[in-house]
This record gives structure tokens, sequence and C-alpha cells, in this order.
């Protein structure tokens, strides 16, 4: 029996010698190469997502190959045919399927039963001396699988999901290619891993070479896209969410600050679900613009508070080797799989200075601030980044029903940025959100994982 669901096969305790003064591969756990014997019984399994956080984003396809003949499920079908392989294989092979997969697998289908023996190439290759990510060992090993894909990533893979949602069929069959690169690499470098590593002289015994297979693969019709009812409910709109409360008619100033006053920053009034964006350089103008508004809140995308232990954002502070340059919300979101710079990192502490004052000016005026982070708000709303394309970001905006000059064209990414954090506002105001704070540290705010009408949450971290 070898329960290794969540280790891989391929990571035997270090054993060091003084003796030796050359590192040399370990011997091939010789579990390895039984567990490889039968390929009808080795499912090769690779996922894409919405994204890279677990905690927020979803699973869009699956895909594997086994035996001789490639599959795949897309989110909202049927799931049984991938339930079944995975019940019936004995072997699965992924690569940072320990991480990734896996955890995505779980969160989509619950405590679902995995083959006895997991292998992570990330791991594996390591021992034969393939560092990097999958592709970058595809290219160091020259095999020649992705004719066509050679620069797609995982971006991109995101992007034709987004795509497919809003009806081009021809992005899923891309994505479904793309995961099937994904799937056959896997197969061309384990052969190179196991050539490099097993050096068992075994007459009986003939290893399978998986990468010099043909996976038969017929090509689905693809459907106009469909969603799923809890996919549906997953991206609620402005007028679902926040109508009855106080965001319904409440005027909300966003802000997505720059570091410096020579660099204009987005800015937004947003007016119910009514949004009205410019670019202003100074905080004179960005104060004056806000009061005028008269807003019940302002948002600004900035930390707005120093960590726990820290008296000022410069690397002289007698308490940068105590206490760092990351606040606990930041740990937080990167734990969730959220990318967040810390706050006192040097190209983030004019920045974080700045947001300080211009806070503190609001709050002396008597005029309400919050945190807000639209990176992740966006994640959270299933709306695209505007690093996946500054049209999807916008699109995004204006389907969840946020209405401007915005939506034809010719507003910047700021702008957008700072209308989503005037709609982090919102959830603030009506009582959806989770407050993400470590001691004496301000609030980083950002949307529920699943907003409801529940009251609002403060995470203390």
């Amino acid at each position: 029996m070898l329960p290794l669901h969540d280790a891989p096969l391929d990571l035997p305790k270090k054993v060091r010698s003084p003796a030796r003064s050359v590192k040399r591969p370990k011997p091939l756990d010789r579990r390895i190469a039984t567990a490889l014997a039968d390929p009808a019984q080795v499912l090769f399994l690779d996922v894409e997502t919405t994204g890279l956080s677990w905690f927020y984003d979803e699973l869009t396809i699956v895909g594997w190959a086994i035996g001789d003949e490639y599959r795949l499920h897309i989110a909202g079908t049927d799931p049984e045919p991938l339930l079944d392989v995975l019940r019936k294989a004995r072997t699965l092979i992924t690569f940072n399927g320990t991480l990734f997969d896996l955890r995505f697998l779980r969160k989509t289908f619950g405590d679902i039963q995995i083959p006895p023996v997991h292998i992570d190439l990330r791991y594996l290759a390591r021992r034969a001396g393939l560092v990097g990510g999958q592709k970058a060992i595809e290219r160091e090993l020259k095999l020649p699988r992705r004719a066509g894909f050679e620069e797609m990533d995982g971006a991109e893979a995101v992007l034709l999901w987004h795509r497919y949602l809003r009806g081009d069929r021809r992005a899923l069959s891309r994505l479904i290619d793309y995961n099937r690169h994904d799937v056959l690499g896997m197969c061309g470098i384990l052969d190179e891993v196991m050539d490099r590593l097993d050096d068992h002289d075994d007459l009986l015994f003939q290893r399978q070479k998986f990468g010099a297979k043909s996976y038969r693969y017929e090509k689905l019709r693809i459907k106009k896209a469909t969603l799923h009812p809890s996919r549906r409910e997953a991206a609620p709109s402005f007028k679902t969410l926040f109508r009855g409360t106080p965001a319904q008619h409440a005027t909300i100033v966003g802000i997505d600050l720059t570091g410096s006053e020579a660099r204009p920053s987005g800015w937004c009034v947003l007016r119910g679900c009514e949004a009205e964006t410019a670019m202003v350089n100074t905080d004179d103008e960005l104060f004056n613009r806000a009061l005028a508004a008269r807003p019940a809140l302002v948002s600004v995308d900035s930390p707005l508070s120093l960590p726990f232990g820290r008296t000022r954002v410069e690397d002289d502070d007698p308490g940068r080797q105590e206490f760092g340059i990351m606040r606990r919300c930041e740990r937080e979101l990167k734990r969730r799989g959220i990318n967040v710079y810390p706050c006192l990192l040097p190209s983030m502490q004019r920045l974080t200075g700045r947001g300080i004052r211009l806070a503190q000016r609001f709050r002396a005026a008597g005029v309400p601030v919050i945190e807000s982070y639209p990176g992740a708000a966006q994640d959270i709303m299933r709306i695209p980044r505007k690093g996946l394309g500054i049209e999807f970001l916008r699109r995004g905006l204006s389907d969840f029903g946020i209405r401007g000059a915005f939506g034809e064209g010719g507003a910047s990414h700021d702008e957008l940025d700072a209308i989503t954090s005037a709609i982090v506002g919102c959830f603030f105001l009506s009582q959806r959100y989770e407050a993400l704070r470590g001691p004496l540290e301000d609030a980083l705010i950002i949307p529920g994982p699943r907003p409801s009408g529940e009251s609002g949450m403060v995470i203390g971290i």
C-alpha cells in the first residue's frame, strides 16, 4: 500500500554522506517503475482554472490521458467519467499536482478517490537535474509536442475561458488543445526522467514509453456556451447584490493611487451603478474632487497602514529587522493564492506613505476611508484583471452592471481599477465583506468569498 495522495512518491528522505564530494541522484525507488508497468493503469492529468487562487478561483476543464486515449471534463458537465477514471487508475501523474491540481479537484468535487500512487513530476524531474516549470523542462528536453502553442501560458488559458463564456466557441477549442499539449508533455518528461534515474538492470522487465504513444482524441463539437446554474450564481450583478442596501444609491469615491503626484492616479465617483472617471495628479485635487462629490465613503487602492511594530516606511526604521515589510492582510492574501506586494517593499514605500497621508487627510475632514485592492476584488468577483486585457476588464465591469462612458472605451486601466475600488466600497456599505487585519493594522477590505446577506466579517490574522 502506498498512501501517497498528498506527498509525491519521489521524495525519500535525504541521506548525507560526508565521504561524497559529488552529488549524485539517489537510486530510483523501485516502486515507481512498478507503478508504471501497466500503461492501462497510468493516468496523466492536468487542470485549467480561472486563476491561481485555490481559495477564490474555479476549475474550468480537466484533461487526462490513460491507455491510448485523451479525454476531458468541462465545468458544468457531468463529472462522472472523470471521477470514474480517478477511482479505477492505479497511478496518477501530474506536474505540481500536489500543490495545485489535486487542491482544485478536491475543492470542486469534495472528498474524491485518488489513485493510490501519485507521482508529481515537478519533484521527480528535480532529482534528474530538470528544474523550472513544465514548459521550460519541455524546451530543455526538446520535446516536439507544442506546435502552435509555444508561447501560450496560463494567463492566456484563463482569457480563453472568459472568451468562451462570452460566446467564442473557438476559444474553448484552443483551450482544450492547450490542455492536451500539457498532458502529453508530461508523458515525454516522464520518459526522460525515468531514463536518467532508473538504472535497474532487469532483463525481464521492459519499461513502458509513454511519450511515443499516440493518444486518440475525438474533437468535441463545441456547443454554444452555457453555464451551470451554480456558475451563474457565482457571478452576481450590482442590482442583485446591493438592491435594498445602503450601497444601492450611495456615492462612493474610488482612487487607484500612484506613488507620486507626478504620475496621475485613477479616480472614480460611483453614484449607485453610474461611474464617472478621470485621471488626477495631485493630492489636493484628489482631496477636493472627493469632497465636492460628498461621498459616503472613499475607497483607496493603496496600503493605508504599516506592518505591526513598524513606525515609518523607510528601511532605516529600527523595527525593520524584527517586524519586516509585510502586513498580516498581505500574508493572508498570499496564503489564499492572490499575488500582492508587501507594503514596504522598496518600490512600494512611496505609495504606502502617500496613501497613509491621504487617508489621514480625509479622516480629519470627517470622510470615512477604507483600503481596497482591485486585483483581489476582481478575482473574487470573477472579473478578468487588466493583465488579461483591458477590454475584458471593461466588459467584466459592464457585465457586473456598472454604467458610464468607460464602457464605450477610452478609460485607462487605472480608471477601471478606480471603479473596482469604488465597488469594494459598495460591498463594505452593504455588509458583504471581509476585513483582513493584523494587530494595530488598518483593515484591507475585500468582497466576501461568497457574497450573502450576512454581516461583514472582521478577520484577525
